[in-house]
């Protein structure tokens, strides 16, 4: 969407994430070799259990203080959430999970380090001087704001310089390398082309991760785990906790929630899947290079809109809007309550949409009073497009849910113009990418931790 392209790292995200310090003056592994020897770390002499050792990553180490601090982060957000039961894991579950997952981050941002990659402190600051613009507030306010939800404003400007490098080591590592082919391009338009409803799938995902280059023991034990997670749902166990629980994958600690996807951005292991499944079901176990996942079906909904637009004459649509980002600071309620505020100012006139775009929009095109242009379709997410196209011309709608928050949307004018073959093949080119860029992810993400060395002692406490 062309107002996505505008800082994406989610504020509350950074939030649970930031009450964890990055170790600064940790060393880089000379190659992305394993190391052979233990580093020479030595157990932390107090016997308090807050400064104990729980891990080492290569030559670094997690301490007992910031396995805790993001427990208890990722335990409060969990019960103001909760479960069909209402209830969450046992902390010791959640803290295996947990630590897994600050492992995996550790290791990237010391193969950033190690590739040579840095975010400068002017870099830095100016993220973040464009994501407290994008929360409505000056600097000043926006790190009191963070010290109010109990971070200190140091950890949190060094985990959003993490967030920032491992961002830039994707993109190098992984995304930049994804190859689309032409004969992938043509057998893209041959499926998807002349499909006149979008099929798209609300997903949960539970990964049981194989290792790289696994001994069938390996494999094996990592069915069993699968087996075990599959069984318990099967069981009636709730498949958010499950995911806590079991996943390996990077959104288990949201329940393996996935969002709305199109089908033909899923994998095509998944879109296979899904399409033959019923709402609410829990599928089987499917297996493919980087391990055993388990999907179950939240939702199904169709498009009115081509999948594909074919080159013929089409709709397009010249709208602007105003998006109000929800965060740790901005709940969905005060969202919808802002921008409520904002459509009856513009209906009793007492500002302009362009006017209030400017003074409140969290999107890039607040400057330009919130216009976006003209829109072809598929330019936009689905909940968007479908707000937008059952709106006449001159007509605001109400607050609309999208990824990226709520938006009041306003169309300007329509015409019909003509879709290019070109366009047509950059759509198509950029769904591959997308649909290439998750299975990639996951399988580098599986080199990078096994390839760190990795030291438990969680279980020594």
């Amino acid at each position: 969407m062309r107002f996505s392209k505008v800082c994406d790292i989610k504020f509350k995200r950074l939030v649970w994430c930031a009450m964890v310090a990055i170790c600064a003056a940790g060393a880089t592994v000379a190659n992305a070799q394993p190391i052979k020897q233990k580093p020479n770390v030595k157990k932390a002499s107090s016997p308090e259990l807050i400064d104990a050792i729980v891990a080492v990553v290569n030559t670094e180490v997690i301490t007992q203080a910031d396995l805790t601090l993001r427990t208890a982060v990722v335990m409060r957000n969990l019960k103001s959430k909760g479960g069909k039961s209402g209830k969450v894991p046992s902390q010791e579950v959640l803290q295996k999970q947990i630590l897994e997952h600050m492992i995996v981050e550790r290791a990237q941002v010391q193969k950033a380090k190690e590739l040579g990659l840095r975010i400068e402190d002017r870099t830095l600051d100016a993220a973040l001087s464009k994501l407290a613009e994008q929360n409505k507030t000056s600097m000043a306010d926006f790190r009191k704001r963070v010290e109010r939800e109990g971070t200190p404003y140091v950890q949190f400007r060094e985990q959003f310089r993490a967030e920032l490098l491992i961002r830039r080591l994707r993109e190098k590592e992984v995304e930049n390398k994804i190859q689309v082919s032409d004969s992938e391009i043509e057998n893209f338009l041959a499926e998807y082309g002349m499909s006149h409803d979008q099929q798209e799938f609300h997903i949960a995902h539970i990964l049981i991760r194989i290792p790289e280059n696994a001994s069938p023991e390996q494999i094996n034990a990592s069915r069993k785990r699968a087996d075990e997670a599959l069984g318990k749902l099967r069981g009636g166990a709730d498949f958010a906790q499950t995911a806590i629980g079991y996943s390996d994958g990077e959104n288990a600690l949201e329940g393996g929630d996935m969002g709305w996807r199109l089908r033909e951005r899923l994998p095509q292991l998944f879109g296979d899947a899904v399409i033959q499944m019923k709402i609410g079901e829990v599928g089987g176990i499917i297996k493919s290079a980087n391990g055993f996942h388990i999907l179950k079906l939240i939702g199904r909904r169709s498009t009115s809109s081509k999948a594909m637009p074919m080159p013929t004459a089409v709709q397009q649509t010249h709208a602007r809007h105003i998006l109000v980002k929800v965060n740790q600071v901005v709940s969905a309620d005060e969202a919808k309550r802002k921008l409520k505020d904002i459509k009856q100012r513009i209906e009793n006139k007492a500002a302009t949409f362009e006017e209030l775009a400017k003074a409140f929009s969290n999107d890039s095109s607040a400057n330009k009073g919130g216009d976006l242009g003209w829109i072809y379709p598929g330019d936009t997410v689905p909940e968007f497009e479908r707000a937008m196209n059952g709106l006449k011309i001159g007509q605001i709608s109400e607050p609309i849910e999208s990824p990226f928050g709520f938006h009041l949307i306003e169309v300007v004018e329509r015409k019909t113009d003509e879709v290019s073959q070109e366009r047509l093949r950059m759509v198509a080119r950029n769904a591959i990418r997308a649909r290439k860029r998750d299975e990639a992810i996951l399988e580098w993400l599986r080199q990078i931790r096994d390839s760190a060395y990795v030291e438990y002692r969680l279980d020594d406490k």
